[in-house]
């Protein structure tokens, strides 16, 4: 009887030990937090290091003092710890052992003079039409003189209070939690991010940039052509100290919303496969991985097209630890941390493919690449439309879609609404011109602004799934225009100007492409890639213009010598 009751007070401590460790174990997230900000607090620095320094894997760091911010204590390694037998991420590209080496050198610099380090910090991001800042073989920037040209000159039409996005009153001051989800500020712990907030202020000049971009948002374009907001945004993504992450919901590929110190937001697509990895030619379109220098990379197009529909987008690199797992408060992201065999730091969230130990996210050690776009403005602030893509393709097997096996296709869609008015069939070509360019097949819909109504520019959202092939080129995409066989005049004067050998659009995204902190973001094959379907485009422009006539095929949209801009009514 005895040894009855001592073996049921035993069962009962083992209970009441498992039950304890299991609260500790939930509140090992806030414990880490409070740790960090308690400590020196360098868990929000930007900077690049070294794999052979700081970072030699977590099982290093245990060693460590328990205090150090940051860094994982054996419980949390507990967790943390499901080795895959083959995380396939665990490739990184060429340029992120360059990024992180000239990371190093910049801290070589601080160390030698502040005025060096001050220089390196305001370098900028983009070019822009004054610049000359890249310079070409010829000793003049190809992409200033391009910006000079008249086509890029373009004015539009006056904006009135009906052809903006936001009525700007200057005698209101900005709440900027009002905009963004409150449960991501505020918490505990985070009370020191008070003093980022510009709640003092009552001009628009003087809100953080990323309400600066979507004040400027109007009928006819994102941003406009010389905006110098938009490099500063661009400058915003990659300094900007991150305060918040958290899993986007939908998708089939795993992406993260990250939210910075002045309570902007941008979505983060990690790196998944190196710069020269090619989409395999069996794969199917709705299966390949999307890319995350295929975002930059398509911003940047977006913007030398005149286009300027696309957000703007930067390349960062992310330390794993304390920008994503010391930050999140979501807990179904912070559990899928582990460290791999190779003892670099993983992870993998929650979505519908690809979110597995076999596909799992891998830094070097815990440094890792992904594009940072920025946000547009609140669905409660500014409300979107979501259009089907009338040629949008049927992500099946073995069924084709209606446009692929009926050559009069297009015509049934100039019949509906809103393709048989204003300039929504026009914009849906440049759209096609745009993915072809990219080799994007992956266009099912596009959205659009609601204020406007009709008579407006397609956001092209989206991109990651071009610059995956560099030797095919999927005339497939091209099918829309060829069908239809209308085009912008702008448009096609500026694609004829861009196939011109003193600007040459390949060398154009090179030179673009320098600004980006992930430069190199395009290997050579896909830069040479585009300057072919360029010419591909214009061939099929051509053979239209033989067959229905100039007039009927080339959309007049710039009129007299000024070149004004025709409103989206105009047809």
């Amino acid at each position: 009887m005895i040894l009855f009751r001592k073996f049921r007070v035993l069962i009962l401590m083992v209970f009441l030990v498992a039950c304890t460790m299991h609260i500790m174990i939930d509140l090992l997230p806030k414990l880490e937090k409070r740790a960090a900000g308690a400590d020196s607090g360098d868990g929000g620095c930007q900077c690049a290091h070294h794999p052979g320094g700081e970072a030699q894997g977590w099982g290093k760091q245990r060693a460590r003092s328990a205090a150090e911010a940051g860094w994982p204590n054996k419980h949390t390694l507990r967790i943390l710890q499901d080795f895959s037998n083959e995380p396939s991420s665990n490739l990184t590209s060429h340029s992120l052992e360059k990024i992180t080496a000239a990371g190093d050198r910049a801290d070589a610099f601080r160390r030698t003079g502040p005025a060096a380090g001050k220089a390196e910090e305001h370098k900028p991001l983009i070019g822009d039409a004054s610049g000359g800042r890249t310079v070409s073989g010829h000793g003049v920037s190809r992409l200033a003189a391009l910006f000079e040209h008249p086509l890029y000159k373009v004015d539009l039409p006056p904006l009135t209070d009906d052809d903006t996005l936001f009525n700007v009153n200057t005698d209101t001051r900005f709440y900027p939690k009002a905009t963004g989800n409150q449960g991501w500020h505020n918490e505990e712990g985070n009370e020191d991010e008070e003093e980022f907030s510009p709640t003092g202020e009552v001009t628009a000049e003087s809100y953080p940039n990323w309400l600066r971009f979507h004040i400027g948002i109007n009928r006819y374009e994102l941003y406009s052509r010389h905006n110098p907001v938009l490099d500063a945004l661009l400058k915003d993504l990659v300094l900007q100290r991150i305060t918040s992450v958290a899993m986007k919901s939908g998708g089939t590929q795993l992406k993260l919303i990250m939210t910075f110190q002045n309570y902007g937001q941008a979505l983060f697509k990690p790196m998944k496969q190196t710069r020269e990895q090619e989409t395999p030619p069996d794969f199917f379109y709705f299966s390949d991985f999307e890319r995350h220098n295929a975002e930059i990379a398509a911003f940047h197009l977006d913007r030398i097209l005149d286009f300027r529909r696309v957000p703007p987008v930067a390349g960062r690199l992310v330390n794993m630890t304390r920008e994503i797992r010391d930050v999140t408060r979501d807990k179904k992201l912070w559990r899928t941390f582990f460290i791999s065999p190779a003892n670099n730091v993983c992870f993998y969230g929650e979505c519908s493919y690809y979110c597995s130990t076999e596909h799992a996210l891998c830094g070097k050690p815990d440094q890792i690449e992904g594009s940072l776009a920025a946000f547009l403005p609140d669905l409660n602030l500014a409300k979107r439309k979501t259009w089907r893509n009338p040629w949008r393709r049927s992500y099946h097997k073995r069924k084709k879609a209606e446009w692929e096996v009926d050559p009069d296709y297009c015509d049934e869609v100039k019949q509906m609404p809103p393709y048989d008015r204003g300039t929504r069939l026009l914009d849906i070509m440049d759209m096609t011109i745009f993915d072809f360019l990219m080799g994007n097949m992956d266009r099912h819909h596009y959205e659009t602004f609601e204020k406007f109504g009709n008579d407006t520019f397609i956001i092209h959202l989206d991109n990651g799934r071009g610059f995956g092939k560099h030797s095919h080129d999927e005339l497939s995409i091209l099918v829309p225009l060829s069908q239809c066989c209308r085009v912008r005049k702008s448009t096609y004067l500026r694609l004829q100007l861009l196939a011109k050998e003193e600007f040459q659009l390949s060398s154009l995204m090179e030179e673009s492409l320098l600004r980006d902190r992930l430069s190199p973001v395009l290997i050579q094959p896909h830069l040479q890639a585009m300057d072919r379907r360029l010419r591909l485009v214009l061939q099929v422009l051509s053979r239209c213009i033989e067959k229905e006539g100039h007039v009927n095929v080339v959309e007049e949209d710039l009129v007299g010598d000024s070149a004004t801009h025709r409103g989206p009514g105009h047809r």
